[in-house]
C-alpha cells in the first residue's frame, strides 16, 4: 500500500504516514462531488455566501489548531501561521460580501436585448503546494465555490495533514458533503485525473515543471486551467527612495515564510547612489533575524520545508559565489537538527548567475547594481518569470511610468508585493497564466454565457 509520509522540518523526524486513496475511494469521492455540484450550483449566491461566512467564522475559531498544524508540517514561524489563517477567514468574508455583485448578469445593449451570465463549470481540481498550506487552498477554492463550483484538492505530500484539515473544516462549517474534497493521491494519479470527464477544470500553484505537466494534460483533455507558478520578483530601489524604509521592507519581503514564497522579493535592484549603503544595512538587518524553533513566538526564521530544498538553495548560492557574487552574510546550512539555512545576502549579482536567473526558494537575497532607473527596469525584466515587482521611490509619477514597462502581474509602489482577496493575482511569462482572487478570479471557472433575447416585431 502506497503511503504519504510527512516529516517535521524542525527536527527531520517523521510526523505521520497516511495511506493514499484507492481507485475505489477516488471514484466514490468524485461521484459525491459531481452530485453536490448539481445542487450547489442551484443555490442562490446569497445562500452560498452564508456558507462562506460560516467557514470564515470556523477558521477563526480553529486558528490555533490549524496554525500549529502548518508549523509542524512545513516549519513557518507560528505568528506567520496565525496570520495565514486570519487571511483565509478574511478571504471567505470578502467573497461572501462581494460574490453576488461579481456574478450579477451584465446587460448588453445589442438591439433586441440580452445579457452575459456567469455559469459554474462543475468540479474544479485544485493542485496546491505546501508553502502556504491553507492560504493557497483558500485562494483557489473560495472564488470557485462562490461561483457555484465544487472543489477537489490534491495537496502536497509534505502537508498531507493540512489537506485533510481543509476538508474537515469545510465540512464542520456547514458546507454540503462533496462541496470540498481532499484526495490523497500521488502526482501520477493527479495527471491522469485531469482527463477524467468528471473534472471540469484544473488550477495549479506550483513549480514551472509541474505547470508544464498540468498544462499539457489539460490541453489534451481540452479543459480550462489556471497556472500560478514560480517567481523571481524584483525589488527596485531608485535614487530618491527612503532607504531606511526600503531596507526594512526588503528584509520582510525576502525572509517571510522562511524565504519560501513565490511572491517574495528575490532580486534587489539598487541604483548606484544608494547601492553600498543598501547592501550594508540589508546585511546588518538580516544578521539580526532570530532563527529558531518555529513554535516560539519570538522566532522570525525557521527551517526550510524539506532537506532537498535546502540542498538546492545551497547549490544556487555556491554556484553564484563561484561566478563572482560576493557574500555579505550567511551562505551555509546551519549545523543543527532539521533543515535550517543561514539567512544569506549576496551582492554584486549579475544576470547569468543562478541566484539571478532561477527562483531561489529559501532565505537567500540577491542584490544587483543598476546604473539608473532605465537600467533597473531592464534588469527587472531580464527574467523568465513575471509574477510581482516592487518599486521604491518618492516620485509616484515616476513609479507609474516605470510600472508601465514592468513585465509582471503585480507592481507595488513603496510596499511589499502581497496577495489580497480584492486584487487579481497571477503572473506572465513563466510565472503562469490566469488569475486568482477578485472578480477576475471568480470568473476564471465560469462559463461566460451570452444570452440574447429576440422579440417579435409588432404586427
Amino acid at each position: 500500500m502506497t503511503m504519504l509520509t510527512t516529516l517535521d522540518p524542525t527536527t527531520g523526524r517523521q510526523l505521520e504516514r497516511v495511506a493514499v486513496h484507492t481507485t475505489v475511494d477516488i471514484d466514490r469521492r468524485l461521484d459525491s462531488a459531481m452530485r453536490t455540484a448539481s445542487s450547489w450550483r442551484e443555490l442562490p449566491v446569497s445562500e452560498r455566501a452564508l456558507r462562506l461566512r460560516a467557514l470564515g467564522e470556523r477558521l477563526r475559531a480553529e486558528r490555533e489548531v490549524l496554525a500549529s498544524t502548518a508549523v509542524r508540517e512545513m516549519g513557518k514561524p507560528i505568528e506567520q501561521a496565525r496570520a495565514e489563517i486570519d487571511k483565509c477567514a478574511a478571504c471567505c468574508e470578502y467573497f461572501a460580501g462581494n460574490a453576488a455583485q461579481m456574478l450579477t448578469p451584465v446587460p448588453v445593449p445589442c438591439g433586441t436585448g440580452g445579457y452575459i451570465a456567469f455559469r459554474p463549470l462543475g468540479v474544479i481540481f485544485a493542485i496546491m503546494p505546501w508553502n502556504f498550506p491553507f492560504w493557497q487552498v483558500v485562494r483557489a477554492a473560495i472564488p470557485a465555490l462562490a461561483a457555484g463550483n465544487v472543489v477537489v484538492l490534491k495537496h502536497a505530500e509534505n502537508t498531507t495533514r493540512c489537506g485533510l484539515e481543509c476538508e474537515r473544516v469545510m465540512t464542520a462549517s456547514g458546507m454540503p458533503h462533496g462541496a470540498f474534497t481532499t484526495l490523497l493521491i500521488d502526482n501520477d494519479v493527479a495527471d491522469r485525473l485531469i482527463a477524467d470527464p468528471r473534472i471540469a477544470g484544473v488550477t495549479l500553484t506550483g513549480s514551472e515543471r509541474a505547470g508544464v505537466a498540468v498544462a499539457q494534460a489539460a490541453a489534451q483533455a481540452i479543459k480550462k486551467c489556471v497556472l500560478e507558478l514560480g517567481g523571481s520578483d524584483a525589488f527596485i530601489v531608485l535614487d530618491d527612495a527612503d532607504i531606511e524604509g526600503a531596507v526594512a521592507a526588503a528584509i520582510a519581503a525576502r525572509f517571510q515564510n522562511n524565504g519560501q514564497s513565490c511572491i517574495a522579493a528575490k532580486r534587489f535592484i539598487v541604483t548606484e547612489p544608494h547601492y553600498d549603503r543598501f547592501v550594508d544595512a540589508f546585511a546588518q538587518g538580516t544578521q539580526a533575524l532570530r532563527i529558531g524553533e518555529p513554535m516560539q513566538p519570538e522566532t522570525q526564521l525557521g527551517p526550510l520545508a524539506r532537506a532537498s530544498l535546502r540542498a538546492t538553495l545551497d547549490e544556487q548560492v555556491q554556484a553564484s559565489l563561484r561566478a563572482g557574487a560576493r557574500l555579505a552574510c550567511g551562505g551555509h546550512a546551519i549545523d543543527r537538527p532539521g533543515f535550517f539555512y543561514e539567512p544569506t545576502v549576496l551582492s554584486e549579482v549579475r544576470p547569468g548567475m543562478r541566484v539571478f536567473d532561477e527562483e531561489t526558494f529559501g532565505p537567500a537575497a540577491a542584490i544587483v547594481r543598476a546604473r539608473d532607473a532605465d537600467d533597473a527596469l531592464a534588469l527587472a525584466n531580464a527574467s523568465q518569470f513575471g509574477l510581482g515587482c516592487a518599486i521604491w521611490t518618492e516620485d509616484t509619477a515616476r513609479a507609474e511610468r516605470l510600472a508601465a514597462g514592468i513585465e509582471a502581474g503585480s507592481v507595488f509602489v513603496n510596499g511589499i508585493v502581497a496577495s489580497d482577496p480584492g486584487l487579481p493575482f497571477g503572473g506572465v511569462k513563466k510565472s503562469g497564466y490566469g488569475r486568482e482572487l477578485s472578480a477576475f478570479g471568480i470568473h476564471e471557472f465560469t462559463n461566460v454565457q451570452t444570452v440574447r433575447i429576440a422579440t417579435r416585431a409588432a404586427s
